[in-house]
């Protein structure tokens, strides 16, 4: 009897134990992001924006949370965030994903901190040609992807549709245009000037103005500065008829009107480059800002040219959840309907491709320009010390000769000099 006893219970000792390793089976094959517990994979989220960024970001990491139950993101706003994040990434408290402002890509991926995105996009047929092109070749290195872009923008030409009108203006298509519609408009009171034709606060425009005159910031093998020629002549040489024959501006004109006040929005400005995170800022003052916006006037031979910036979402390679980072990195950016909804919350044009036939941007004229612009606009040059060179040697010089302290071919030769030092002293990554 006790023998028989001793049987049945090992033999439903048994059956408990395949049952419970059926159960566990079925647990871990619920789907791809839950632990052995069942509790959904915990992803942090780096972002320095705050505010309404802030916001705009938490809205989509909710719509992800509610979309399923195996991935909890969570936003963690960081400030002087990439500093954190190198000392995390070494320290193995690396954050999952990543907002991620484009350029520093050919910075960062040499040091190993990013995780590669090719082999999800090809598994799950994710298509390259739905994103434009420049923005996933400023998220490259060495043939490698490693995110998606996020927003996309260029700087095209704002006007004010009321000057124009009062002085029978078309919106400029050309320089010439451009340099006979801001000396039409410009007003000067004895010495004090009262209304600028055309704004020229900005030295880092140099970039946009070289390619409509033909050039290209670096040469061919990407190893040395390109514009000390007849390209950045021509630009400086038309930057002088302007500013100093036709006098449509004056240095430090639009700081000058008081903190806080904006040129364009209180007419005193006719016409400015900038981009298209001022559509919404504009918007707010209706009939009494009467804009326009057109895509940059072309250079002397007719080429078009401005510069693509924006921002994207990586995988940090420090990330313990990499598929399922990817997975909310898919849903936000290979989703036509969420990116949508990301993109007309936040008024960021799409970098994905087919979010752009949504009538919101397709049929809005505002947004028109901008579009046509990104067909043409190029990023900046991917070289390590391409940011150095610009804010450390051509801006300052650039600076120099809109405050009438350097002429042009001076300006040009000290930028070159200095910058091709600075690209030599900064040509690998540290």
């Amino acid at each position: 009897m006790k023998k028989w006893i001793v049987i049945a219970l090992s033999c439903f000792l048994m059956a408990s134990i395949i049952q419970g390793c059926g159960k566990n089976n079925s647990d871990t094959n619920a789907g791809a992001g839950k632990k052995d517990s069942g509790k959904p994979v915990e992803l942090t989220f780096w972002g320095d924006w705050g505010g309404e960024g802030q916001k705009q970001f938490e809205t989509m990491v909710d719509a992800f949370n509610k979309s399923q139950d195996k991935i909890r993101v969570k936003y963690e706003l960081q400030q002087d965030m990439i500093t954190k994040f190198l000392t995390a990434s070494t320290a193995g408290a690396s954050p999952d994903i990543m907002f991620w402002d484009r350029w520093r890509t050919n910075l960062y991926a040499p040091k190993n901190v990013l995780h590669p995105i090719d082999e999800y996009m090809e598994r799950d047929g994710i298509k390259k040609e739905d994103y434009y092109d420049e923005a996933l070749k400023e998220l490259s290195y060495a043939d490698k992807l490693y995110g998606l872009p996020l927003t996309v923008d260029a700087r095209a030409l704002f006007y004010n549709k009321k000057m124009f009108a009062e002085a029978n203006l078309q919106p400029p298509a050309n320089w010439d245009e451009l340099q006979a519609a801001a000396k039409k408009l410009t007003k000067w009171n004895g010495n004090k000037l009262e209304v600028a034709g055309f704004s020229f606060s900005d030295p880092g425009l140099f970039n946009l103005y070289l390619q409509q005159a033909g050039g290209s910031m670096m040469n061919e093998s990407n190893d040395a500065t390109n514009f000390n020629n007849d390209k950045g002549l021509a630009v400086l040489n038309l930057w002088d008829r302007m500013l100093n024959q036709d006098k449509v501006y004056k240095t430090g004109f639009e700081q000058g009107l008081g903190e806080g006040t904006d040129a364009f929005v209180t007419g005193k400005l006719a016409m400015l480059y900038t981009g298209p995170w001022m559509l919404s800022t504009y918007k707010k003052y209706g009939k009494e800002l009467d804009y326009g916006v057109v895509a940059p006037p072309k250079g002397p031979n007719g080429d078009q040219g401005s510069v693509m910036g924006g921002f994207g979402l990586v995988i940090a390679e420090g990330s313990k959840h990499k598929e399922e980072a990817w997975e909310f990195v898919k849903w936000w950016l290979a989703n036509k309907d969420n990116y949508l909804m990301w993109s007309k919350m936040s008024l960021n044009i799409p970098g994905y491709k087919p979010a752009l036939e949504d009538p919101f941007f397709k049929d809005d004229p505002d947004w028109k320009p901008f579009l046509e612009t990104l067909e043409f606009a190029k990023i900046r040059p991917q070289h390590p010390g391409y940011s150095v060179m610009e804010n450390d040697a051509l801006i300052p010089n650039i600076q120099l000769f809109l405050e009438g302290k350097q002429d042009a071919a001076t300006t040009l030769k000290k930028a070159q000099e200095q910058g091709d030092r600075l690209l030599k002293n900064n040509s690998a990554v540290k």
